[in-house]
């Protein structure tokens, strides 16, 4: 099968790779109909996260059609499904308790020294990124093996199209559990840092969830317009000062929750992001924190802190005596998407949320390259990417 393989920083190609198989009772295989590239994979295309290996298949978002089954699946062929980019076996004690993205079983022992050693446990197993979370291939190819096919696919309703329920595989559950580790109460003012997918999903689930205005912080004119759409305040940092702007429209206090959906690859001439740039190219540091020290710095007291963005390794600057000194709480995570797979369909199907609005630009596999280097150099004009691999087919 043809597939979308790392090959090292800014190096991605489509290659010829084995078919997947069967490779447990509870495995299915999916044949990709779509697949999106996520703003996380743009961390692995730059190179920050450890553990890649070249020929590694990238890509934690897809759907598709059941063509193979084990024998303890409960899915059927032909089946249409959305999958989950966290891997979990649903019977452990975190599974238990609906952290699915803690899950105990989904990462292969031979893979979790690594992660026992960075963060304390090891972390759970993801679909292509990195032998740190299993070495699992991903889904940016025209097959992929879905272990634990029992609890983390969900089956598509007829009469939805790909496009309106792909995001349910990471972005969507992504957003609203960013939104929803915010605590908010009706009449907060959510601030909301990235107008990325994952920003813009966390926009519009803090409004659904009660909040009485939501202001989003970015710098491309383009994704704060989509975030205008869902009725938000914004604040184009490369204009105006972000914590003074913030403090004026709030008369002082601060927002009451505070949402950083930028992580480890921020943005900015800053002092702090200039110096983080500096030490990561001597390899002297790994993320750059800018948003998260200015979310801190800029929530009310006794706020709140939800950190749905990627951080990988060790930081320093970190605002701790703020974030002590003004009691606030911190919640963030990998998404447990299993968890919110079924209400999100739900509100889909109830036309209660729209995803489509955030596709940009679609392709076949083949263009991935291409789609990856457009995804990171125009950041304006992409907003997400979605691959066919049917695209291809009809094509030969």
């Amino acid at each position: 099968m043809r597939a979308l393989t790392w090959h090292g920083k800014h190096d991605v190609r489509v290659d010829t790779v084995d078919d997947p198989e069967i490779l447990n009772p509870r495995d299915a295989i999916i044949k990709i109909s779509s697949t999106a590239i996520c703003g996380s994979d743009l961390h692995l295309y730059d190179g920050y996260i450890p553990t890649m290996k070249a020929g590694d298949i990238l890509g934690h978002e897809f759907m598709g059609e059941v063509v193979e089954t084990g024998a303890k699946s409960t899915l059927k062929k032909g089946q249409r499904v959305v999958v989950p980019f966290t891997i979990a076996c649903g019977n452990c004690y975190h599974c238990g308790k609906h952290q699915y993205s803690a899950c105990d079983n989904g990462n292969p022992a031979d893979n979790q020294d690594i992660g026992q050693e960075m963060y304390g446990q090891p972390m759970s197993g993801l679909f292509g990124y990195s032998h740190l979370t299993g070495g699992y291939a991903g889904g940016q190819a025209e097959y992929v093996r879905v272990p634990f096919s029992d609890v983390g696919p969900i089956v598509v309703p007829d009469g939805l199209e790909d496009d309106q329920v792909l995001f349910l595989s990471d972005i969507l559950p992504t957003g609203w559990q960013a939104a929803e580790y915010a605590d908010i109460e009706p009449g907060d003012t959510v601030a909301v840092w990235g107008c990325g997918p994952v920003g813009l999903f966390a926009v519009q689930s803090a409004f659904l969830m009660g909040a009485h205005r939501v202001i989003a912080i970015d710098h491309f004119p383009h994704r704060l317009e989509l975030a205008k759409r869902f009725g938000a305040e914004t604040i184009n940092y490369e204009e105006t000062k972000t914590y003074e702007a913030l403090m004026e429209m709030t008369g002082g206090i601060g927002p009451d929750a505070v949402i950083d959906a930028v992580g480890l690859e921020a943005h900015g001439f800053f002092l702090d992001n200039v110096v983080d740039q500096i030490k990561a190219s001597m390899f002297l540091g790994t993320d750059r924190t800018h948003s998260i020290r200015q979310a801190i710095h800029a929530c009310r007291k006794g706020g709140r802190v939800s950190m749905p963005a990627v951080y990988g390794g060790f930081v320093d600057k970190f605002p701790l005596g703020a974030f002590m000194e003004k009691g606030l709480t911190l919640k963030t995570g990998q998404t447990s998407v299993q968890h919110y797979m079924p209400a999100l369909l739900n509100a889909i199907v109830e036309g209660k949320i729209d995803t489509t609005f955030l596709i940009s630009h679609r392709m076949g596999l083949e263009d991935a390259p291409k789609g990856y280097k457009m995804f990171h150099d125009q950041q304006n004009e992409v907003t997400k990417i979605v691959l066919k691999p049917a695209f291809d087919r009809v094509a030969a």
